[in-house]
This record gives C-alpha cells, sequence and structure tokens, in this order.
C-alpha cells in the first residue's frame, strides 16, 4: 500500500464531476479532459447505460477481454491473478500504472464505472503524471532525465513493447507510459531512479472510493490510476478508446519543473 496518505476521496470525486444527464455533457466533458484529463460522473447502473455514455465521448476499442460491446468486466476471476500482467483481474493491489503500456499505441482514454462496491477496499488511487513530473523535478532533474531517456524500458512479454516513463514531444508536451509488474523491464541505467519514481508517485496520488454507478474517465497518457486490495464480489466496467474531440497528446509540463529533451516516439 502507497506510503502517502491519499487526500479525501468526495473533494476528488466533486471537483472533476460531470453530469451527463446534463444537456451538452459531452461538451463539459471534453471541457474537463482538456483542462485536467480527468471526470467524474455517475449514475451509471447497467452496462447499457455505460456503452451508451461511453459513445458520447469516446470510440471504443476493443481488448482481449472485452465483451461485443466493447466492455471488459473488471473483476476478481479466481484464475488470472497469479499471471504476469492479470492483477487487475485479481483482488490484490494494483500498483499504479497507464493501461495498455505493452501496445505501440495505447488507448487515449480510459473509462472506469463501478457495478459493485467491494465489500471492503477496493479504492482507486489516481496520480496526474504532471504532478509526478513536477515532483520528480523538485527532488533534481537527473530522475526526470533518466526516466525520459528514449528505450529504457520494456512493457510486455515477447511482443511487447520498448519506450520510456516519460516521451516529450515535438511541442513540448509530455506523455507517460508505465507499467510496474513482471511484465515491466527495465535498462540497468534508469534501475537506480525507480524508487524515486515511485515515492512520487506515491506522493502525488488521490484516493477515489466509488459507489455503485459511479465512475471515472482519464487522460490514459496523463493520469496513473492504481487500486487497493478488496474483499467482496467488486465488479467494474472498463471502456477503452479514443476521444470523439481534438484532445492534444499528454499534458503540458509545469513551466517551473526541468526542461526534457524531445524524444522521438510518437505516443
Amino acid at each position: 500500500m502507497p506510503a502517502a496518505a491519499p487526500t479525501r476521496s468526495a473533494t476528488l470525486f466533486a471537483s472533476h464531476y460531470v453530469d451527463v444527464r446534463a444537456p451538452h455533457a459531452a461538451d463539459s466533458i471534453a471541457v474537463r479532459l482538456r483542462e485536467s484529463g480527468l471526470v467524474t460522473v455517475d449514475g451509471l447502473m447497467s452496462r447499457s447505460e455505460v456503452r451508451s455514455c461511453a459513445s458520447q465521448f469516446m470510440t471504443i476499442t476493443s481488448h482481449p477481454h472485452s465483451g461485443p460491446d466493447g466492455l471488459t468486466p473488471i473483476h476478481d476471476t479466481g484464475a488470472h491473478a497469479h499471471r504476469a500482467g492479470f492483477a487487475g483481474l485479481g483482488s490484490g493491489e494494483l500498483e499504479a500504472h497507464t493501461d495498455r503500456a505493452s501496445v505501440p499505441d495505447p488507448p487515449h482514454l480510459v473509462f472506469f464505472v463501478c457495478l459493485r462496491p467491494a465489500a471492503e477496499g477496493g479504492d482507486v488511487l489516481l496520480a496526474d503524471g504532471r504532478d509526478v513530473l513536477g515532483s520528480l523535478s523538485g527532488d533534481g532533474r537527473e530522475a526526470a532525465l533518466m526516466l525520459a531517456k528514449p528505450r529504457t524500458a520494456y512493457y510486455g512479454a515477447g511482443a511487447g513493447h520498448a519506450s520510456q516513463v516519460f516521451t516529450v514531444h515535438a511541442d513540448g508536451r509530455v506523455s507517460i507510459r508505465l507499467r510496474q509488474d513482471g511484465l515491466a523491464r527495465w535498462s540497468p541505467m534508469v534501475q537506480p531512479y525507480l524508487p524515486t519514481l515511485r515515492r512520487a508517485i506515491a506522493g502525488c496520488q488521490r484516493r477515489l472510493r466509488l459507489s455503485t454507478g459511479q465512475g471515472y474517465i482519464v487522460n490514459n497518457q496523463r493520469w496513473l490510476h492504481a487500486r487497493h486490495g478488496f474483499s467482496g464480489d467488486r465488479l467494474y466496467l472498463r471502456a477503452l478508446g479514443e476521444p470523439r474531440i481534438s484532445l492534444s497528446a499528454g499534458f503540458a509540463p509545469d513551466s517551473t519543473g526541468v526542461l526534457l529533451p524531445r524524444t522521438s516516439e510518437t505516443v
């Protein structure tokens, strides 16, 4: 469990909330995604409602575990937790990550909705990559610089993807890509900086406790999400996809942060 105490869940939910039943809800979602990369929603009580809501702001892309509608049930299957890369389908703690880090072009948006909360535990932990980079920059520029070096991380098995934690685009915006499970391998030059990265993430994490029908949308190039371990029959639905709006890559870094060199990779 992260060492830092995440901020109160209710405050985080309320400050990013959009009423999906209101007129022009999709426009409000677009504004918040461009500004902060995070939106919270409620009132989605069924799979069909989740699918309908997602379709307002994203083109849903399929996943190996998704159903015909493109939605993936996230729950303890009782059969996957022991397999590398499948911690999300167990009941244990899930470390901070971006979704589909092992493919060349991860989905730009991730949408999670709680259909059934855990009996105990299971809180979501969110960390803004902009804050993480700012924390690393404040700690001294070396860690941030090393974590932006090209091809210093390899995510996935044999058909994975060589990348880096921070990708810097031609316009100066930054994208984050991360996994921390058994399918992440690191260049020896960045391994000494991984504890610093984990501390920075823990210090930026904010807790989100969701009830039935509540959910969140994140820019998958900006926000890291994690989960506490849980007990009970917890069930979430996840949609991955591309925005129906123009949404720039990643985030604009804090102007006081470290200046990172451009990275050649296109995310």
